[in-house]
Formats: C-alpha cells, structure tokens, sequence
C-alpha cells in the first residue's frame, strides 16, 4: 500500500507539537511547584513522539524500532502522561506521588514485553502501523488499562472542572477550556480504537485535532480570571 494524504498527517501534527510541550515547559520553569504543568509538558512530548514515528513510517517505511517506539509512546504513552498532570492538578500530592509510582512501573513492564513479543512479518505493511503484527496478542492487553486510567483523569477531571468553572462567570472561560481539552482527548482513544480494528488512518486525523482541541483549551485555561467589577460608589 502506497501511503496517501492521511499518511502525511502526523508530520503536522508532530511540527505542532513541539512548540506546545516547550510552552508548557516553560510555564513549569516559571512555576517549578507546579507539577502537573511539568506532566503535561511530558504528555505533549510523548504525543508528539508517538505521531513522529507515524510520519518516519509514512515517510521512510515500515521499521520494527520505530513499530515498538509508536507502540510504547503512542498506545501506553499516549494519554497517561497528560492525565498524571490532571492527578497532580486534582489531589493530594502524597497521593499524586503514590499513582505516579504505580503507573510508571506498569508502563515499564508493558514497554519490556512491547520490545521482548516477536513480530509476525507477514502481518506488516509497508506505510502502515498495528498492533496487529505482535504474535504475542496479549501485550496489546496493556493499553486498555492504560487508555482507561487517561479517562478517569484526564477527560474525567476535565469535565469535573468544567462544572466546578460554569457556577461562576468570572471563571466560565476555564469551563469551555475543559470542554475543550476533554474533547481534545476523547478524539486520540476513538482513533485508537479504530487502529486496534485495523483502521489506522482514523488515529492520524484524530490526533491532529485533538492536540489542536487541547492547545486551545490550554491557551484559554491560563488565562488570568477577570477581577469581579468594583461596586458602584454612592454619588455624593
């Protein structure tokens, strides 16, 4: 198979990336107590990661390094990094510390068996990426538990956000910037779950706009809330 425009798309996505995570990067340096903005800069760098090996594919051909580097950032590194930032946002940090340690042991366990399961070569496509090709079917078990843990936290706590914005107007543009990131994020698991029945085109068009989704709700997010209107004086 020849690849076709879908194919280029992780390019741009990719290019797009880049200047993201060093936004966020650099809002972290500003504020190093912030943990969640140094989690989100990571996410943003892993997703960027996991389209550039898409684009390498698409431009330079099937390559079994690059399959297990999009597997490991693109399915196990995909959301989680972006939703450990929403759990240093959203609780206590003893308990932020305690899932962090959980999830990067789980995703080194995962990343070994990605790298160890043989490769059914007959099963590759030239411009094309799936987990299809592992032998070993059960390594591609790893991802729904990770894709689950990137709902609960990062499209669940945008969405609790989100209702704890709207109550107040002065805050109501950090709902529709939840919106958006939630959005954002939804898009990738939906391409993702598409990948997984073989259709992996349907991943690159929606990581290009759920990165869009998440950058504008991010912009919108910092900015800072309007100061409530100072009560008219009395006219003398």
């Amino acid at each position: 198979m020849r690849p076709g425009f879908v194919h280029y798309i992780p390019i741009v996505t990719t290019l797009l990336a880049v200047p993201f995570a060093w936004e966020i990067f650099r809002r972290w340096r500003a504020f190093p107590e912030r943990l969640h903005l140094l989690w989100w800069a990571i996410g943003v760098a892993t997703y960027g990661a996991g389209t550039f090996t898409e684009a390498w594919t698409t431009l330079f051909g099937w390559n079994p390094v690059v399959f297990r580097s999009w597997y490991i950032t693109g399915a196990l590194l995909g959301g989680a990094p972006l939703a450990q930032g929403s759990v240093y946002l959203l609780l206590k940090r003893t308990t932020a510390h305690t899932l962090t340690a959980l999830l990067v042991l789980y995703v080194i366990g995962a990343a070994i068996a990605v790298t160890l399961a043989p490769i059914d070569y007959a099963a590759v496509e030239p411009h094309r990426l799936t987990g299809r090709v592992f032998e070993w079917g059960w390594v591609r078990l790893f991802s729904p538990v990770v894709n689950l843990y990137a709902v609960i936290f990062l499209i669940g706590g945008a969405v609790l956000s989100a209702v704890r914005y709207s109550a107040d107007p002065s805050t109501r543009h950090r709902m529709w910037a939840n919106v958006l990131i939630a959005i954002g994020a939804i898009l990738p698991g939906i391409g993702g779950t598409a990948t997984r029945m073989g259709y992996t085109e349907v991943l690159y068009v929606t990581e290009l706009i759920g990165l869009l989704l998440i950058w504008a709700g991010y912009r919108i997010s910092v900015r800072p809330i309007a100061p409530a209107a100072a009560p008219l004086t009395a006219a003398r």
